[in-house]
């Protein structure tokens, strides 16, 4: 039996956490103070997500980028594909909080959303 270590990044707590596995069987997880811990090593062991946050180009907008997100987490093997299509967008301004930029980017059926209102310079 094997067992992998994780420090929790559910709440400010940062419980350091222990997996007993063999391969991919959880045995048992200890050293967790609540839920969102067990969950959190439940997960980062068998599907380990992220959301992503970064920025994207904006056209004629106040700010020449709009901070954007990912809605939901998505596996982090797939973080550097939709890294890819982030890194090619380019939008038009206004924007508002919210608006989905990509839907189901990179296949991974999570939108990206942006995070921010930025209006169009262009317009007056």
């Amino acid at each position: 039996m094997a067992v992998k270590k994780f420090i929790c990044i559910g709440c400010p707590k940062g419980c350091s956490l222990k997996v007993e596995h063999t391969e991919k069987t959880i045995h048992e997880i200890s050293d967790y103070s609540c839920k969102i811990g067990l969950k959190y090593a439940q997960t980062e062991f068998t599907e380990p997500k992220r959301t992503i946050t970064t920025t994207v180009k904006l056209k004629s907008g106040d700010l020449p980028f709009v901070p954007v997100k990912t809605k939901k987490p998505v596996n982090k093997e797939k973080i550097f594909e939709v890294m890819n299509v982030i890194s090619g967008l380019e939008i038009e301004s206004p924007v508002r909080v919210g608006d989905v930029v990509v839907s189901n980017i990179a296949g991974t059926g999570v939108d990206l959303v942006c995070t921010r209102n930025i209006k169009n310079v262009a317009v007056r």
